[in-house]
Parts: structure tokens; C-alpha cells; sequence
């Protein structure tokens, strides 16, 4: 690929050349035109003159005069013979030019080189009777032309073009490698200096020297000042750089510091959860055991009266009678609350187990949807909302219980807190309808609903429109979380004002291992860590 100072060199060449060459074949033309005319009107006087000065001498059989006339007429190198011819005789006269130059006789009608023109040889006789001279042809004369001397000029004329052709082509490049050198030397430096610049570090480069006062020197200062300027600017990147570096780092620190504030807030969270659980359910316990503890302080009190009774041999039949009628009172309430207590401490343990150990274990999901329902009987009593489950009973997971309960727990106390006023009657529905290795669950309610504007913030943390009276804003974040990442499913909510709320839950009948892709589609809401 040639650089511009080559192109530049060849274009002008190319353009002096054409220039040249058109001009040399205008005058090549002009010159053959003029030679070809002048070859004519030579022709045309030689025969003419031969026509006027030879009749008469042929009439005279002048030897001598025509052998002079045609040696006149040979004078012209473009003459190559001239032969007159006598009506008589045949070969009266002529003469031939040799290689040599030399014009000599025709001693015989040999052939002659040359181009033949023919003309006859009229004479006219002055001294006939009458007006006009009736003219009387005693010969004919050959004059051989050549075109040599006219195809040398050309020659000549071409050879001497095509010289100047080429010395003024020599000259343009000697011209134009001089000239442009002065142009082109400082674009090199230039050229280096960017490629440098480009390249190498901004502190290696050098400026380069100021000390043209041409144009070209302007562009040399002004590169340098750019130079200058782009080392300023790199080195205000490297300090933005360095303080972005900085700033990347204090701001990862900053990200891990949320984060473990985060998460020891969701485990406080979970915690009170699990604290309003523990609180519940020894409100609830405390009735039946209260109630049993009565009855048998009751029995003991009967048995201890019977027992003075025998001791004093003074036991009646009444006295036996009424105590048998309190025992078996007393036993029946002793057994019917402590079978309560009982149920509720097992639900309970369950629950508290599941949720501290976060085992994996198959389990039956509408039992343990019930079993998560009744430990939150001691709040649901407390309201009058209705929980109602429908669940096929051969649904079994192989999954986390405790994180499972965890979530039914927060969706049903967030529906509890938020869907419905103090004194409002509600329903709660928890629908189960298995999908192949999938079990989607939807907990609906009938409540306020959920406003537009929350409705896409539902899920980010320490978002609640309970902010002041007891409400954190994380009962839902932890719900989104467990779904996405311990179960690797999802969960979407939708909502209409006035007409209560949905969350549907998709989750897998056998969890994934960590690290397994679960083949869920993405939740619809963006995942809040």
C-alpha cells in the first residue's frame, strides 16, 4: 500500500504524462497533417512543372534539356525517380536516387521503390492554324515519391516527445520527493507521536521539537498541547480511578456490613416469630393445665375427706357416692384438657423443632398445614377470621419443613395484620393443587387489599404500611427469600382494593440441593437479598 507522499507522486505523474501524451498526439497530428500536405503540394508542383518544362524539349528530342529538367526536379530528397517516356521510343530519360543519396541515370526500366504517380506530357503547338492549339501528348513521365523522410520527421518527433516526457517525469518526482518532504517528515513525527502516545505510557512519550514557524509548526504545538492536556486528563482518571477504587471498597464493606445486619434482622425477625409463637401457645396452654390442676386439687381434696372418713370408721354410703360422682368429674376434666395440652404441645414442638433446625425430612403437607394452622390458633382466636384449608392428602414433600412454616406463618399473620381491621369477620383460604413435580399454594384472603402503589414493593424489605405500630417490613422479604432460594420456586401476588389479596406460591415436590437448578420460571417480582 503506498503512503500519500507515493500517491501524490504517481497522481501528478500520472496527470503530467496524460497531459503530455495528449498534447504530443495533437502535435504528432498536427505535424503528420502539415508533413501530408506539404508531401501533396509537392507532388502537385514537381508534376506540374514537369508537365510545362518537358513537352517541348520531348518535342525536340532534347535530350540534354530534359535530362536537366529532371535533374532540377531531383533536387528533393522525397523524390525517389522521375522516368520520361517518349510515345516513339519508350525510356527517353530519367533519373534515381540510391541509398546513398546519390542521383544517378536509369540506364534501364528496372523496377523503382516509391509511391508511382503518372501524368501525361501534352504539347501544344503556338504556330497552328486556328484559334486554339490543339494539344498533342508525346510522352508520359513516372515520378516515384518516397514517404520516408516524412515517416522519419514523424519519427523523429515522436522519439523526441517521448524523451520530454520522460525528463519532465523525472524531474516532477525528483521535484515532488523534495517538496513534500518538507510536509510529510513533520506528519511522520506526528504520526510516531500519536502512535506513541497510543501505545505506550502517557510518561514515556516525549514532545516533539517547536522550532518550525510554519503552519506545520503550528500543528506540532497544538498536537503538544494536546498531549499535554491528555497526560492531565490521565492523570485525573488515574486519581478518579484510584478514588473509585477506594470507594468500590469502602462501598463492599459497606454492602457486607448490610448484609449482616440484614440477615441478623430477618433471624430477629424470625426469632420474635418464634418468641410470639412460644408466648401463644403458653397462653393457650395454660387454660387446660390450669383447668386439669383444679380438677385434681378438687379430687385430692375429696379423696383426702373419704380417706378421714374410713379412718374414722364414720364413711357413709352418701360420702362414697358423692365422692365417685367427684372423681369421675374431676377425672373426665383432667383428661379432656390434659389430651388438649397435649395436642397443642406436640403441634408446638413440631413447629419449634422445624423451624430451630432447619431439617430435611418428607412430610404430609395438609397435616403439617394444619399442625402450622392450630400453633397459630392462640392469635386467631383472638380475631374473627376464619382459616380454611384445602389440600389433597397424598401431596408429600421432600423438603424443609421449618422454612415451609415460616412462610405459611408470615402470609397468614401478614393477612391477619394488614387484610383486615380488629373487628372485621374475614376468611383466609389455603388452596393446594399439585401440578406434576410441582405443588402450587395460594393463600387468598378477602380483606382491604393491597394499593397499586405497594403492590410491586411488597416483597422489598422494611416495606409496611404499619411503620410506628409494631410492623418491620420483613415478614414478606422473608417469605420471598425462602421460596426463591431454599426452594427454589416462586411466588407473585396479585390484588384488587376492597377485594382482598392472592400470593401464589410455586414450589417443587422434591427441593433441589444447593446448587441444582430447580428448572423454576423467574418470579415476577425482582429478588430482594
Amino acid at each position: 500500500m503506498f503512503g500519500i507522499q507515493g500517491r501524490l507522486t504517481l497522481l501528478f505523474v500520472v496527470i503530467v504524462t496524460l497531459v503530455l501524451g495528449i498534447s504530443g498526439t495533437y502535435a504528432q497530428y498536427s505535424l503528420s497533417h502539415e508533413l501530408e500536405v506539404n508531401n501533396q503540394r509537392l507532388r502537385q508542383g514537381v508534376l506540374t512543372r514537369l508537365q510545362t518544362s518537358l513537352p517541348s524539349a520531348l518535342w525536340d528530342l532534347d535530350k540534354a534539356k530534359v535530362d536537366n529538367i529532371v535533374a532540377a526536379e531531383m533536387l528533393p530528397p522525397e523524390l525517389v525517380a522521375i522516368r520520361v517516356y517518349d510515345t516513339s521510343v519508350g525510356l527517353f530519360s530519367g533519373k534515381v536516387r540510391k541509398d546513398n543519396g546519390s542521383v544517378t541515370q536509369i540506364e534501364s526500366d528496372a523496377a523503382v521503390g516509391g509511391t508511382p504517380v503518372v501524368a501525361d506530357l501534352a504539347y501544344r503547338d503556338a504556330g497552328a492554324a486556328g484559334n486554339a492549339p490543339k494539344p498533342v501528348i508525346v510522352g508520359r513521365v513516372v515520378v516515384n515519391f518516397s514517404r520516408a523522410q516524412m515517416d522519419a520527421t514523424l519519427r523523429s518527433e515522436v522519439q523526441r516527445k517521448v524523451i520530454e516526457v520522460l525528463l519532465l517525469d523525472s524531474i516532477l518526482v525528483a521535484a515532488l520527493a523534495l517538496s513534500l518532504r518538507i510536509v510529510f517528515d513533520p506528519l511522520k513525527q506526528l504520526r510516531d507521536g500519536l502512535h506513541d502516545l497510543a501505545t505506550r505510557g502517557s510518561d514515556e512519550v516525549g514532545e516533539l521539537p517547536e522550532n518550525r514557524r510554519d503552519e506545520l509548526g503550528q500543528v506540532i504545538r497544538g498536537f503538544n498541547a494536546i498531549q499535554r492536556r491528555v497526560k492531565a486528563i490521565i492523570a485525573r482518571t488515574r486519581e478518579a480511578e484510584d478514588e473509585a477504587r477506594r470507594a468500590a471498597q469502602q462501598t463492599a464493606k459497606a454492602l457486607d456490613d448490610l448484609r449482616r445486619t440484614q440477615e441478623s434482622l430477618l433471624q430477629a425477625e424470625r426469632l420474635a416469630s418464634l418468641g410470639g409463637l412460644v408466648a401463644g401457645v403458653a397462653h393457650e396452654i395454660n387454660t387446660p393445665v390450669g383447668i386439669a390442676l383444679t380438677s385434681a386439687s378438687i379430687l385430692s381434696e375429696a379423696t383426702e375427706k373419704v380417706h378421714q372418713s374410713v379412718a374414722e370408721g364414720a364413711i357413709k354410703k352418701s360420702d362414697i357416692m358423692k365422692y365417685l360422682e367427684t372423681a369421675s368429674e374431676s377425672t373426665k376434666l383432667i383428661m379432656n384438657n390434659a389430651y388438649r395440652a397435649a395436642h397443642l404441645i406436640h403441634s408446638f414442638k413440631q413447629i419449634a423443632v422445624d423451624q430451630v433446625s432447619e431439617a430435611r425430612r418428607r412430610f404430609e403437607l395438609r397435616e403439617y398445614i394444619g399442625e402450622v394452622v392450630s400453633s397459630l390458633q392462640p392469635k386467631l382466636k383472638k380475631t374473627h377470621i376464619q382459616v380454611e384449608i384445602d389440600c389433597p392428602s397424598e401431596i408429600v414433600l421432600d423438603s424443609y419443613p421449618g422454612a415451609l412454616a415460616q412462610v405459611i406463618t408470615n402470609l397468614t399473620l401478614n393477612c391477619v395484620e394488614h387484610a383486615f381491621d380488629p373487628d372485621d369477620e374475614g376468611r383466609i383460604a389455603i388452596n393446594v393443587r399439585a401440578d406434576g413435580e410441582w405443588v402450587e399454594m395460594q393463600v387468598v384472603d378477602n380483606g382491604k387489599g393491597i394499593p397499586p402503589d405497594m403492590l410491586d414493593k411488597v416483597f422489598d424489605p422494611f416495606v409496611t404500611t404499619r411503620r410506628g405500630q409494631g410492623g418491620t417490613g420483613l415478614g414478606l422479604n422473608i417469605v420471598f427469600n425462602l421460596i426463591a432460594k431454599q426452594f427454589g420456586g416462586t411466588i407473585t401476588v396479585t390484588s384488587t382494593l376492597g377485594q382482598g389479596a392472592s400470593f401464589v406460591l410455586r414450589i417443587p415436590r422434591v427441593t433441589p440441593i444447593e446448587g441444582e437448578d430447580s428448572g423454576a420460571p423467574h418470579a415476577d417480582a425482582p429478588l430482594h437479598a
